[in-house]
């Protein structure tokens, strides 16, 4: 993403030139301004809270694979993403102890552990002409970490890639010491680095343009920005970085997700929620190319 072109002057040196005028005023002028300046009432401490991360549908593909992991790859491949995730209460308190479990699809779009998905590299993913595989048995790009005494959990994973009705993302939940989750959310990408990376990298391309965008999914329009993940660009990976702001004491929805999901992609949520654009319906939604696209794709672009 661009620099912008002008950033206005830090107000960290605000204080530093009301020292230096202080200076130059010498004794007498400061004796004249506390002549001036009256005292300065008392005021009550007030702290500041910050919003709660907002909870969003668990999918169909979440199960505790008991893996206490950093590197969740497991040969996968794709572009190296380093995955950092703060964990603080709304006073911005680390929240040391708990523990982050992450999930998401590879590259071509597939979850690990499950019958009846379909392949994204394969053309036909709105009729039967996609192949059809199970991972049924396997973990790749699933985890967990605990919350470190500065709030952090971090994860070594690929980049996700994209399927049919959803826009990028990473799957998450926030559980205490006992397994109860506080938090059961999803992290979206920026859509402009996911299409670049989708068009330009074997592991990620395929014939299809994605219909579904941050701009347009219903799941990532419903959470608003509080699941909006930030990527900076390190020597070797990317590097994904999310503030979650949890409530320990509450607890996130339960869905109650067969082991068995449908093929294609995830169903909707049961709690309520709106749910995303159909199959189908993001893709007509979606420009296909040119300058509405870019638009679509660019926060903030208006073409």
């Amino acid at each position: 993403m661009p620099d912008s072109p002008a950033s206005p002057p830090s107000t960290a040196s605000i204080p530093r030139r009301r020292h230096l005028l202080a200076l130059g005023l010498g004794s007498a002028g400061l004796t004249a301004l506390a002549r001036v300046a009256p005292a300065a009432e008392p005021r009550p401490a007030t702290a500041a809270t910050l919003p709660l991360t907002a909870q969003t549908t668990e999918g169909p593909y979440y199960f505790d694979a008991g893996k206490i992991r950093q590197d969740i790859t497991e040969g996968q491949p794709g572009v190296p993403l380093e995955v950092r995730f703060t964990v603080v209460d709304v006073q911005g308190r680390p929240l040391a102890g708990q523990r982050v479990d992450l999930w998401h699809c590879n590259a071509a779009g597939v979850y690990s552990g499950y019958d009846g998905q379909r392949d994204g590299q394969h053309d036909g993913q709105h009729d039967d002409k996609g192949q059809r595989i199970s991972t049924r048995g396997q973990t790749f790009l699933r985890g967990s970490q605990p919350v470190g005494a500065d709030g952090v959990a971090m994860f070594r994973t690929i980049y996700p890639g994209w399927y049919a009705g959803r826009a990028t993302h990473l799957h998450l939940k926030v559980l205490d010491p006992a397994g109860r989750a506080h938090l059961t959310t999803q992290c979206f990408l920026p859509d402009a680095l996911n299409e670049y990376l989708y068009s330009q990298l074997p592991a990620y391309r395929r014939r299809q343009v994605r219909g579904t965008l941050n701009s347009n999914d219903g799941i990532a329009l419903m959470a608003g920005e509080t699941v909006l993940g930030a990527v900076r660009e390190a020597h070797d990976r990317y590097v994904a970085t999310l503030t979650l702001v949890v409530d320990p004491a509450g607890t996130a929805p339960r869905e109650g997700f067969s082991d068995h999901p449908p093929p294609g992609p995830p169903p909707m949520s049961r709690d309520g929620r709106r749910p995303p654009p159909p199959p189908g319906q993001g893709e007509q939604a979606a420009p296909a190319a040119g300058s509405a696209r870019a638009a679509a794709l660019i926060p903030g672009v208006r073409l």
